[in-house]
C-alpha cells in the first residue's frame, strides 16, 4: 500500500493497477452520481476486464485522492475550486467535462433579525470560513469568498463596509478511519457515515450565526439554502441564482470531470469508456428528470425529491466542454489567482481536452447506427450476390 507523507500526514491509496478505475463524486448535479445507481458505467468497464468502483470501496484509500489527485487511476466529477488547485500547484490532470448548475450563492441572516436587505449589513459581522489543513484546497472558503464580494458588489457595497470574522476549523478528518470506507457508493457515504441532510460539515457557519457570532454567512442557492431555511430560523436576503448574469454562477461550478496526466496518456480507452458512460447516463438522466432526481436526493443537499427536481429540471446532464462552461471555469480560476488561493496561473484552454469527449461521442454513434443496421441486415454468411 503507497504511502506519501506530507506536511507532515501520513496518505494512503491501493497499489497502481490499471485493471482499477475508482471514480469519486462531491454530492452535486452530475451524470457520475446518477450513475452510482444505474451502474452503467461498471458494466461498460466490466465489458473491457477492468473494475470500477468508488474510491472508499477499498480501505486503503483515504479522502485526499479526492482533492489531491494523489491517485493515477481516479476519475473525478466534482466541485470546480479543488481541481484548479490541483491543476494550478500540485500535478498535471486532464479536464474533460463539465455540468453547469445555477445557484451562485445566498446571503443568509437570523429570521428574527430586522435585517431584510443587503444594505441593512453595512457595519454588520459577515462570516468567512478558514481551514487550517494546507494540503487541499480551502473550496468552501473560496465559494463564500466569491460569492460575498458578488452580492456586495451588486448592492452597491464592498468589502470595507462590512466586518469580516474568520472562524479558523483544523478540517482534518480526510484519514479518520470513521470517514473512510469501506462504502461501495456515494449514497452510502452521504446516507449511511455523515446524515448529509443534517450534517453541519458542509455548513460551517450556521452555528456561528444562529448563536450571534456574526449577522449574516454565505451559502449555496437552493442546495443547503432550502435545507436550512426550512429551520426557519434562518432567512436569505440575497440569491445570486435569481440573476441573469451566468457570470455571477462561477462558484465552485460547473461541477468538473478531471483524470491524471497519465491515465490520459497511457490507458486513454479508460477516460474514453468513463465518458460513453456519462453521455449515456446523461441522455437518461435528460429523458427521465424526475427518476434522476430520486437517484440525486441520495446524495446532494436540496431539500427533497421534488425540491431536486425542481433544481435539475433545466439542466443538461450530458457533460460538455462548451465555450460558455471554459469561460465559467476561466473565471473560478482568475478569482483564486487574484486572491492568493492558488500559486500559478495556468491556461484553462490548455488544460481542457475535448478529444476525449470527442472520442466517445463518436464511438456511440458508430455503436448505434451498427446496432440499428444490424437488425435490419440480413446475415453476412446468407447474402449472396450476382
Amino acid at each position: 500500500m503507497p504511502t506519501t507523507t506530507l506536511q507532515g500526514k501520513t496518505l494512503s491509496t491501493v497499489d497502481l493497477n490499471w485493471k482499477e478505475v475508482f471514480y469519486t463524486n462531491c454530492g452535486m448535479v452530475s451524470a457520475s452520481n446518477v450513475d452510482q445507481e444505474l451502474t452503467w458505467c461498471r458494466t461498460d468497464f466490466a465489458a473491457i476486464g477492468v473494475d470500477y468502483a468508488h474510491l472508499l470501496s477499498r480501505r486503503e484509500n483515504d479522502w485526499y485522492p479526492h482533492y489531491i489527485h494523489n491517485l493515477d487511476n481516479l476519475v473525478r466529477f466534482g466541485g470546480l475550486y479543488p481541481t484548479i488547485h490541483v491543476q494550478a500547484d500540485i500535478r498535471r490532470t486532464r479536464l474533460l467535462g463539465a455540468t453547469p448548475t445555477y445557484e451562485g450563492g445566498c446571503m443568509l441572516v437570523r429570521a428574527k433579525d430586522r435585517i431584510y436587505k443587503m444594505s441593512h449589513l453595512k457595519g454588520k459581522r459577515i462570516g468567512l470560513s478558514k481551514s487550517l489543513n494546507t494540503l487541499k484546497a480551502d473550496w468552501w472558503r473560496i465559494t463564500e469568498h466569491y460569492g460575498i464580494l458578488n452580492m456586495l458588489m451588486l448592492n452597491d457595497m464592498s468589502i470595507e463596509d462590512v466586518e469580516i470574522v474568520e472562524f479558523p476549523d483544523a478540517d482534518d478528518w480526510y484519514t479518520d478511519p470513521k470517514m473512510c470506507g469501506p462504502v461501495n457508493s456515494a449514497t452510502e457515504f452521504y446516507m449511511g457515515k455523515v446524515d448529509h441532510k443534517r450534517t453541519l460539515i458542509t455548513r460551517p457557519l450556521e452555528t456561528a450565526l444562529l448563536e450571534g457570532k456574526v449577522d449574516a454567512i454565505y451559502t449555496h442557492s437552493k442546495t443547503w439554502q432550502h435545507l436550512q431555511e426550512e429551520t426557519g430560523k434562518i432567512a436569505a436576503i440575497e440569491d445570486l441564482s435569481r440573476y441573469p448574469d451566468w457570470r455571477l454562477q462561477a462558484n465552485n461550478e460547473p461541477a468538473v470531470i478531471t483524470c491524471s496526466d497519465v491515465m490520459a496518456e497511457q490507458h486513454p480507452e479508460l477516460v474514453v469508456t468513463f465518458l460513453k458512460a456519462m453521455i449515456k447516463v446523461g441522455r437518461w438522466a435528460n429523458e427521465h428528470k424526475h427518476a434522476a432526481a430520486v437517484i440525486l436526493d441520495r446524495q446532494t443537499y436540496y431539500r427533497d425529491v421534488e425540491d431536486t427536481y425542481q433544481c435539475i429540471k433545466h439542466i443538461d446532464m450530458v457533460p460538455s466542454l462548451s465555450p460558455k462552461n471554459l469561460a465559467q471555469i476561466e473565471i473560478g480560476k482568475d478569482f483564486m489567482l487574484e486572491h492568493g488561493y492558488i500559486k500559478r496561473d495556468f491556461d484553462v484552454h490548455a488544460w481542457a481536452a475535448p478529444e476525449f469527449l470527442e472520442q466517445a461521442a463518436k464511438e456511440l454513434i458508430e455503436e448505434r447506427w451498427e446496432k440499428a443496421t444490424a437488425a435490419k441486415l440480413p446475415d453476412a454468411t446468407v447474402v449472396r450476390l450476382g
